[in-house]
């Protein structure tokens, strides 16, 4: 293997050596989305550095298990188990049911992620798939004295918990402090305490989501299915988990807390966050209509965008920043972004097109050296922590090496072939494989047929027949025949 992968571990609060369980095969779980709303830029953050940080994994010769939840139960309004779940008020706004709301939003997610270019994972349950798996897991707490059951719901005691282990211990906060910023317990709330959350909920009449349970029909609590699923499908503990900074607490904190109160095991050895998206330096928010879906992005239509970019550029613009910075998008930065993103591949379309002759220089160039130093912080940068932007700026600056040559500034003869052949390999490599960049334009095919229909019909005019024959025959390659009539010539497809 190249070099050991270094990353920031929430859990310790600095940067370590990455030091897998197994080899052979590497554990990862990875919070997706709740599926009640279209995707957004920072559903597409949080994929693209599960994505990143599989590549480099895969890069570094592992194999890898990815596992991604979709949230389609359980994710209340409010944190502290109040309100509505969010998937049953969305099908109880539009009138259908909670399944046609998850399967079209979860259809989205997929088709958003696919134009970024993602890796899917290898595992991707759903907690409606797993409710055995979670009335096992309540059993379980249960039976090990660190939840109690009210009136058809059962809640863990986060007090009992901490007298023995130690809540807080991901997000730094400790359960005194957690106290006094909680408001006090109303007669109709049933916990003992405001810190403790519901593993089971007693669904109310009018809730459409239920399932028989030992306690009565219910639904089961957010945190509980990260804890069920993990465990079922990569043991515990595993290698990493990730999602977003806005999970470490309350999310994460209860699933270290379900995991060693009902097996006494750690969840994962990594804890892996990246930070918030901002739009124009606030925060997006789904109230105060502040916030652009991807769809939007690649569509143009949002009143703060100028034009459509392409997924590759808003790829491209999410990996600009380091995952643990937040990120501003704006209309400014995706233009930017666009224009990053087309030098980026042009410089892959340059070296695709040249090749070396084989010499040898008979005086190395004085940037060979350069040229050697990029490509090796191309991977001491991907390996210090994912550093993405570190990363991205070399190739740029590599990118303009590959520029002089194509231009003929810089004689290719002039540098080795071992050289060039670094040069290709690091640039198309961390280009395309590491970063997922890859080609892809939109090309309008209307406006350049009618091109070649305008340059056809100027062709007869002059009597330039072996042009027109020439263009007749590059339409036909394409399964276009031209029909040339009266008024204008047209075209239609053929078989």
């Amino acid at each position: 293997m190249p070099n050991k992968l270094k990353l920031y571990n929430t859990l310790t609060r600095r940067i370590v050596d990455f030091e897998p369980l197994d080899p052979r095969r590497i554990g990862i779980y990875w919070c997706g989305p709740t599926t009640y709303a279209p995707a957004h830029l920072g559903h597409a953050r949080s994929a693209i550095v599960l994505d990143t940080l599989v590549r480099t994994l895969q890069y570094l010769g592992y194999n890898v298990c990815s596992v991604r939840n979709i949230t389609d139960v359980g994710h209340m309004l409010d944190d502290s188990d109040e309100g509505e779940d969010k998937v049953g008020r969305a099908a109880r706004l539009e009138q259908v049911n909670p399944m046609e709301v998850v399967q079209r939003y979860t259809l989205q997610y997929h088709d958003m992620l696919k134009e970024l270019g993602t890796l899917p994972p290898q595992i991707e349950p759903r907690a409606t798939g797993h409710i055995t798996e979670q009335i096992a897991l309540v059993q379980q707490l249960l039976h090990t004295g660190f939840a109690y059951e009210v009136n058809g719901s059962v809640y863990f005691d986060v007090h009992a918990f901490d007298e023995k282990h130690n809540y807080g211990r991901l997000s730094g906060r400790d359960i005194d402090t957690l106290m006094s910023g909680t408001r006090p317990l109303t007669s109709q709330q049933e916990k003992k305490s405001p810190l403790d959350f519901a593993l089971w909920k007693k669904a109310a009449p009018q809730h459409i989501m239920r399932w028989p349970s030992p306690w009565g029909e219910g639904f089961p609590g957010w945190h509980l299915e990260c804890t069920a699923m993990s465990q079922a499908y990569l043991g515990l503990p595993f290698d990493i988990h990730g999602g977003g900074l806005d999970l470490c607490f309350p999310h994460h904190e209860c699933e270290i807390a379900q995991a060693k109160a009902a097996y006494q095991k750690d969840t994962a050895n990594y804890w892996i966050h990246h930070n918030m998206v901002t739009l124009e330096g606030k925060k997006m928010s789904k109230s105060d209509n502040h916030f652009i879906t991807l769809a939007q992005c690649f569509t143009g239509e949002h009143p703060r965008l100028s034009q459509p970019y392409n997924p590759m550029a808003v790829r491209l613009l999410l990996l600009q920043a380091h995952y643990r910075s937040p990120l501003d998008i704006s209309d400014h930065a995706l233009q930017a972004a666009q224009k990053g993103y087309d030098k980026l591949i042009n410089g892959l379309r340059a070296l695709s097109q040249l090749t070396h002759p084989g010499t040898t220089p008979s005086q190395a160039d004085p940037c060979e050296e350069e040229i050697r130093t990029l490509c090796e912080k191309c991977q001491q940068d991907l390996l210090s922590d994912l550093n993405s932007p570190k990363l991205i700026a070399n190739l740029f600056d590599l990118r303009k090496y590959i520029h002089q040559i194509d231009q003929g500034n810089l004689p290719l003869s002039s540098l080795s072939l071992s050289t060039w052949h670094l040069l290709t390999k690091t640039y198309t490599t961390f280009v395309q494989e590491i970063l997922g960049l890859q080609e892809k334009h939109t090309i309008q095919a209307e406006a350049l047929i009618q091109g070649l229909i305008d340059a056809y019909t100027e062709a007869k005019v002059r009597k330039d027949y072996a042009q027109v024959d020439h263009i007749r025959q590059t339409l036909q390659k394409q399964r276009i025949s031209l029909q040339d009539r009266r008024e204008k010539v047209s075209w239609q497809w053929v078989s």
